[in-house]
């Protein structure tokens, strides 16, 4: 049912991130300095997050969340900044949702003994999840379509929204709500957690930076004068495609995973005195692997598997040793949508920002691991491209 939902066609519409991303500028503003327009000292990491939300909220339901316009202060807010035309106020969603997700994490972590952990606002937390994605679900089912011009409602002509697609294969208001919430989780914190550490890895590598921003304009154009930014262009964009990869080499989304055997089966290796034996199976195991682990591995990766290296993807092939969206039939099916929103964003991040300082001394590397991981904090300033 979901598959077709993350065809070439319906994940190459890009024109929908540009609203979004305006919007995350205002977070950026510069003032002038002896070498240039320099803003203050950010912490990236919460503003992509509201970033990704608004942008995967408005590709999921036909209705952003507005979580960028409702934590602007007010005097960059323009006149037009509503919340839409129900004039609900979604702009906590994005805390809420995180706060769930959360709570979920350590759940996870717990297996069987998932029912030990539960606050209280966990509860709270999803009832205000459901709230949002529920409204949109019975607007939908009801037959409205939020915020499209009599244009777009020609048939043919219609914006592609994920909701209105589900409908045509289930009513379920339930069904729908899992759905969207499931894909949401994909769209968005497996995005900005990758953009997170695009930018912290970034800050602290100013060649890599160098490097891709030259790519990027080269491919792209500059801010103000900018090149059409399409999905072809953005894959077509190698030492881009390589500097996200190397980035989910590194900070997978999801660390660990799993899998439980329907049936009794093998696995090729793993057993016998030098594991390479066959290791038995039998129905409901689990078998648990650490992606983060793996991706570490000098023996798959060489001695420099510590170190954030985007070239080391030139001419290499893909195979079983790189699983940051898993394999197979059960690969993950919002890995074109992820990747290409945060190729759109990235680059016009670097189109409109010539040079990234990182400004945190933590020595440390620290992860904040819910359902999937981002880095506690991106410290960093941005010199305006002139």
């Amino acid at each position: 049912m979901l598959r077709p939902q993350f065809s070439r066609e319906q994940i190459a519409n890009l024109e929908s991130f540009e609203g979004h991303t305006q919007t995350f500028f205002k977070f950026l503003p510069t003032t002038p300095s002896v070498d240039g327009n320099w803003t203050d000292t950010v912490n990236l990491q919460p503003m992509l997050a509201r970033l990704i939300l608004d942008a995967a909220t408005e590709f999921l339901c036909g209705r952003s969340v507005l979580s960028q316009i409702g934590a602007l202060p007010d005097h960059l807010k323009a006149s037009k900044d509503t919340y839409g035309d129900d004039e609900l106020d979604w702009s906590q969603f994005g805390a809420n949702f995180d706060k769930a997700t959360e709570a979920l994490g350590v759940r996870v972590r717990l297996f069987d003994r998932y029912w030990m952990y539960y606050p209280l606002w966990f509860h709270r937390s999803c009832k205000k999840v459901h709230a949002f994605v529920d409204h949109y679900v019975h607007r939908a089912l009801s037959g409205e379509r939020d915020g499209l011009s009599d244009k777009e409602k020609t048939p043919g002509k219609e914006k592609y929204v994920f909701l209105y697609e589900l409908i045509k294969a289930t009513r379920d208001p339930i069904e729908l709500r899992s759905q969207l919430l499931n894909i949401l989780i994909a769209g968005r914190d497996t995005t900005a957690g990758t953009l997170s550490w695009v930018f912290y890895e970034l800050s602290r590598n100013p060649h890599v930076f160098e490097k891709l921003r030259s790519e990027v304009v080269e491919h792209f154009g500059t801010y103000h004068q900018p090149k059409e930014i399409t999905f072809e262009g953005l894959k077509d964009c190698k030492y881009l495609q390589n500097t996200l990869r190397e980035t989910v080499r590194m900070y997978p989304n999801v660390p660990m995973n799993s899998r439980r055997a329907v049936r009794d089966t093998t696995l090729p290796r793993g057993g016998g005195p030098d594991g390479q034996a066959p290791v038995f199976v039998k129905q409901g195991q689990e078998v648990n692997y650490y992606v983060f682990v793996m991706h570490r591995r000098k023996d798959l990766w060489g001695d420099d598997s510590e170190v954030f290296r985007p070239e080391r993807w030139e001419g290499r092939k893909i195979g079983w040793e790189y699983l940051p969206f898993n394999g197979g039939p059960r690969v993950c099916l919002g890995q074109q949508f992820a990747m290409t929103e945060a190729g759109y964003i990235l680059v016009r991040i670097l189109q409109k920002f010539d040079k990234c300082l990182c400004m945190d001394d933590e020595p440390l590397v620290r992860h904040t691991y819910n359902v999937t991981t981002t880095p506690c904090r991106v410290l960093l300033r941005f010199r305006e491209a002139a």
